[in-house]
C-alpha cells in the first residue's frame, strides 16, 4: 500500500476518535485509549514517510555534489544539520532518521535495475506501522555491525527474527532483545567486547556542595555482585516497610529508591570495615550466570547475568564461577526433580532458580529476579494448586496485585524451564483476549536454547 494512503487512513482514525471533543478531558476511557492508539499509528506512519524524505535529502546532499548539495545550498553543513534545524529535533535524531531511511530505501544496481532495500523486513514493518523508527534504528545498527562477518544469509535470518521479536514491545524492551541477540548473532565478538569494556571501568570520588559524589562505571562481570547486593538490600527494605505495624508513624521508612541504594553501599562498606553485623540485610540476593552446555564445553559463545542486559564471554563466566560459592545446577527439561506437587506450599530454592531460568525476572514487566516472588497461578488454598513449575510464576508485587485485582489470567505452554508464559487480558482491556507473551521468551526470539545455570551467593 502507498505510504500516503496508510498515513491518510491513520489520520482518519484519529479524527474519528477526536471528533466532537474540545480536548482530551471530554473523552471517555475507551475514547482515550482509542485516541492514544490512533496517535501512535499516525506517528509511526508519519515517521516512516519521514525516513524516506530524510534519505532523499541525504542523497541530494552527498559529498560528491560539493557546494551544489541540497544542505549546503540551504546554508547547512550536512543533511542532519538541515533536518535538525528545520524540524526542531536533535542532530542525533536527525542522523538516526537518515540512517534508517538509507538502510530501508529501494536500491539499484550498477546498470540501474531495481534492487530491494538492504533490510526489507525492517522496511515492511516500518511501512506497516508495526515498528517505530527508534526500534528500527537499534536493529539496523546491530545488523550493520555484524553483516560482513556473518554473511548475507545469516543477516537476513537475524533481521527477520529481530523484527518479529520486537513488534509490540516498548523501546526499552527492544534494547534487551537487541542486546541478547548480538551474542547469538556474533558469539565470537563477545570476548573482545568484554576486554574493551573492562578496560573502561572506573570509580571516581570528589566533594562538592557539602556532599561526596561517586561516579562509577563497571563492566558486567564487575557489576553483577554490586547490582545483586544493592537490589537485594532495596527489596529487603521494601519488604520491611510493607510489614511495618504503622506505616504512617513519624519514624516510618519513607526513603526513595535512590536513598536506599546509597544506604546499601554505606551498610556494605561499614560491614567490611568493622564486621559490625552478623548478617547484611539482603533479600535473596544472588548472582545467576547462565551459559549453554555447548558453549561451556567449547569455551566459545557467551553467557548472561540476571538483571543485566549485556552478555559476557564464556571466559568471564568461568572467572565469576571460580570466585567461590558456586552451586552447579543442571535442570532437566521435564522438571520432574523440581516439581513438589502438594507436598510443599512454598516454592523451594531450586524451583525458584528454575522459574528464574524460565521467566528471567517478573514475567509480566521484566523487573530483575531479586525484586520478585514465586506465586501460585492456581492458588494453593482456594484452588488447591500444586507447588510445581507449571503452576508457578515470578511476579513483582505490583504485577501480582494487577493480575489478581484486574482479572488477568496466566497460561503456561510447555513444560519445565523451556515453557512459555502467556498473560491473557480481561475483556475490558482486549475484547478478543489476545494472549501476550511474557517471561524470558519475550526478549529472546531465535536466541533461545537450553542453558546450564551457575549460582553464586552475593
Amino acid at each position: 500500500m502507498n505510504p500516503l494512503t496508510e498515513l491518510h487512513e491513520a489520520m482518519t482514525r484519529f479524527a474519528a476518535t477526536w471528533a466532537g471533543s474540545g480536548d482530551a478531558r471530554g473523552l471517555s476511557r475507551e475514547d482515550l485509549l482509542a485516541a492514544n492508539a490512533a496517535i501512535d499509528a499516525l506517528k509511526r506512519q508519519l515517521d516512516a514517510v519521514h525516513t524516506q524524505v530524510a534519505a532523499g535529502i541525504a542523497h541530494e546532499s552527498r559529498a560528491e555534489l560539493g557546494a551544489g548539495g541540497l544542505a549546503k545550498e540551504q546554508g547547512y553543513r550536512s543533511a542532519a544539520a538541515l533536518l535538525a534545524a528545520t524540524t526542531g529535533m536533535s542532530r542525533g535524531d536527525a542522523s538516526r532518521l537518515i540512517r534508517v531511511g538509507e538502510a530501508t530505501a529501494p536500491r539499484t544496481d550498477l546498470l540501474g535495475s531495481p534492487l530491494p532495500s538492504r533490510y526489507p523486513a525492517v522496511q515492511k514493518a516500518l511501512q506497516s506501522g508495526t515498528l517505530g523508527v527508534a526500534a528500527a534504528a537499534l536493529i539496523i545498527a546491530l545488523l550493520e555491525r555484524c553483516r560482513v562477518k556473518i554473511g548475507a544469509e545469516r543477516t537476513a535470518e537475524a533481521e527477520a527474527s529481530l523484527v518479529r521479536s520486537s513488534i509490540g514491545l516498548p523501546l526499552d524492551d527492544v534494547r534487551k532483545v537487541v542486546d541478547r541477540a548480538e551474542a547469538w548473532i556474533d558469539p565470537d565478538g563477545t570476548e573482545p567486547r568484554d576486554d574493551e569494556r573492562r578496560s573502561r571501568r572506573s570509580l571516581t570520588l570528589f566533594e562538592r556542595d557539602g556532599m561526596v559524589h561517586l561516579n562509577g562505571r563497571f563492566d558486567v562481570e564487575s557489576a553483577a555482585p554490586i547490582v545483586a547486593a544493592i537490589r537485594g538490600y532495596v527489596s529487603a527494605a521494601f519488604a520491611a516497610r510493607k510489614d511495618a505495624p504503622d506505616p504512617d508513624a513519624p519514624d516510618a521508612d519513607r526513603r526513595s529508591v535512590s536513598m536506599m541504594q546509597a544506604d546499601a553501599l554505606e551498610v556494605f562498606c561499614a560491614h567490611v570495615l568493622g564486621c559490625k553485623g552478623e548478617r547484611v540485610p539482603l533479600a535473596g540476593a544472588t548472582v545467576v550466570v547462565r551459559v549453554t552446555l555447548d558453549d561451556l564445553v567449547s569455551g566459545e559463545g557467551s553467557a548472561e547475568v540476571d538483571g543485566i542486559g549485556q552478555r559476557i564471554s564464556v571466559s568471564a563466566a568461568r572467572r565469576m564461577a571460580a570466585g567461590g560459592g558456586v552451586i552447579p545446577c543442571v535442570l532437566g527439561s521435564d522438571s520432574q526433580i523440581l516439581d513438589w506437587g502438594r507436598q510443599k506450599r512454598l516454592f523451594t530454592r531450586s524451583q525458584r532458580l528454575a522459574l528464574v531460568e524460565r521467566d528471567g525476572g517478573c514475567a509480566m514487566c521484566g523487573l530483575p529476579p531479586e525484586m520478585t516472588k514465586a506465586h501460585h497461578i492456581r492458588w494453593w488454598s482456594r484452588d488447591h494448586g500444586p507447588t510445581d513449575l507449571a503452576n508457578g510464576v515470578l511476579l513483582c508485587e505490583t504485577c501480582h496485585h494487577r493480575i489478581h485485582d484486574n482479572g488477568w489470567e496466566i497460561r503456561i505452554d510447555g513444560v519445565g524451564v523451556g515453557a512459555e508464559v502467556w498473560f491473557i487480558p480481561p475483556p475490558y482491556v482486549d475484547s478478543r483476549r489476545t494472549p501476550r507473551l511474557g517471561g524470558r521468551a519475550r526478549f529472546e526470539g531465535g536466541a533461545r536454547n537450553d542453558r546450564v545455570p551457575w549460582v553464586r551467593a552475593a
